[in-house]
């Protein structure tokens, strides 16, 4: 590492022969001399480069090699330098004294002995350049340290995402045993009673009536099984940007007014109503069958989430935007939940009885998303949620005809 090190040395004098002379006699394969006949010239050197050792003359006219000396000794960048002076001027002068006093390390006299000088030079430039290749080294060890420390918090980062994600493997798994095990349970318990009467030979426990809500009862846990399927395949397709938008155009009002009539089934079931504040006809150009997901959604949640209290619906314009707003009187959510809800897999602790994957509203954010708009919710606990979603009125840049795959 030594190899690759070089150390700067300055000699100050105001004699150019000085300098000559001085430079031939320090000069060497692991140093580079720099020269100067003033202090002010000595001290633009000073301020440009890294230097492991100046060696300066006393006498010379202006700032003198002490005054220099000083200012050096003052000066942040300078201070550090190891200062040998050189003077001509007899030893009954003093100097050697006044100079250990500004901070030299060492006192020559003129006339110089050759093999001295390039002695002492020549510890100075071994100690400088094994300074340096020891801070090369620090901040190698510095480095390498920082970058351990960075790996380790993105292993530790790893870590935490790894054990979250294995944890909601866990509970998405158990959240979906438990949920296709309720209608495969109803339908292999009417299979089975259906089975009896007809080794009993109970042909009256099938009349049309019976037989009709035989049906409509599997039926319902069929449509369960198919939707807890649909929304796993449309978490598939969003992560892999494979959910399609085929966009057409359609009156948004219209929508909303038949999926509100067709849930009004559901709503009596829970002792409760849907009321249509508001449908503006309000023609968009949008995914019908995607759209009609999303508010279908908002509708069942509303219901479920609702406390059987009525549940108010409106279609307007607002910012050229079409709007739907499902508001429930509910049980609310509160403000450190109400990003979660959006996130696949996530049901607050007030949801969790009520079952569903946790899916619902993340697959409905995406397919706003992909329509370029946006949902929120406004909500407090106890006194309800307001869904919001708003939809571009402007025509989306895409053939009616032709599907549209979306990133999540």
């Amino acid at each position: 590492m030594l190899s690759h090190i070089t150390a700067k040395l300055l000699i100050v004098d105001d004699l150019p022969e000085n300098l000559l002379a001085l430079a031939a006699l320090i000069q060497g394969d692991d140093r580079e001399v720099y020269q100067a006949q003033s202090a002010d010239e000595a001290l633009s050197l000073l301020l440009e480069h890294e230097f492991g050792l100046a060696i300066l003359d006393v006498q010379m006219p202006g700032m003198n090699g002490f005054e220099l000396a000083e200012l050096m000794r003052g000066m942040e960048k300078t201070r550090n330098i190891p200062i040998v002076f050189v003077s001509a001027a007899g030893r009954e002068m003093n100097y050697a004294f006044k100079g250990y006093e500004s901070g030299a390390v060492d006192f020559l006299h003129k006339p110089l002995e050759p093999l001295a000088v390039k002695s002492k030079v020549s510890v100075f430039v071994d100690l400088f350049r094994q300074r340096k290749a020891l801070d090369r080294q620090l901040q190698a060890l510095e480095h390498s340290r920082q970058e351990q420390e960075l790996l380790l918090n993105q292993l530790q980062l790893a870590r935490g995402e790894l054990e979250r994600a294995v944890r909601m493997r866990d509970d998405f798994m158990s959240i979906v045993s438990h949920e296709v095990r309720t209608p495969l349970n109803g339908l292999i318990l009417e299979t089975q009673l259906r089975r009896m009467h007809l080794a009993r030979g109970n042909l009256a426990a099938f009349s049309e009536d019976k037989l009709k809500a035989m049906v409509e009862r599997d039926e319902r846990q069929i449509n369960s099984l198919i939707r807890l399927v649909e929304d796993m395949l449309d978490v598939s397709r969003i992560r892999t940007g494979k959910l399609s938008i085929r966009p057409r155009t359609f009156d948004l009002g219209q929508l909303v007014r038949g999926l509100v009539e067709n849930f009004t089934a559901q709503a009596n079931a829970v002792d409760t109503f849907i009321e249509l504040q508001r449908c503006d006809a309000l023609q968009g150009e949008w995914d019908e069958f995607r759209i009609e997901q999303v508010v279908a959604n908002l509708l069942s949640n509303a219901l479920r989430y609702g406390n059987r209290k009525p549940v108010q619906v409106r279609v307007f314009e607002e910012d050229a935007m079409a709007c739907v707003q499902v508001q429930d009187q509910g049980i609310g959510i509160d403000v450190q939940n109400q990003q979660r809800i959006f996130q696949q897999f996530e049901r607050v602790a007030a949801q969790q009885a009520s079952g569903g994957l946790g899916l619902g509203l993340y697959i409905s954010e995406q397919i706003i998303l992909a329509h370029g708009g946006r949902i929120r919710v406004d909500s407090q606990v106890g006194t309800g949620s307001t869904f919001t979603v708003q939809l571009p009125l402007s025509v989306l840049p895409h053939a009616c005809d032709q599907p549209r795959a979306t990133s999540a």
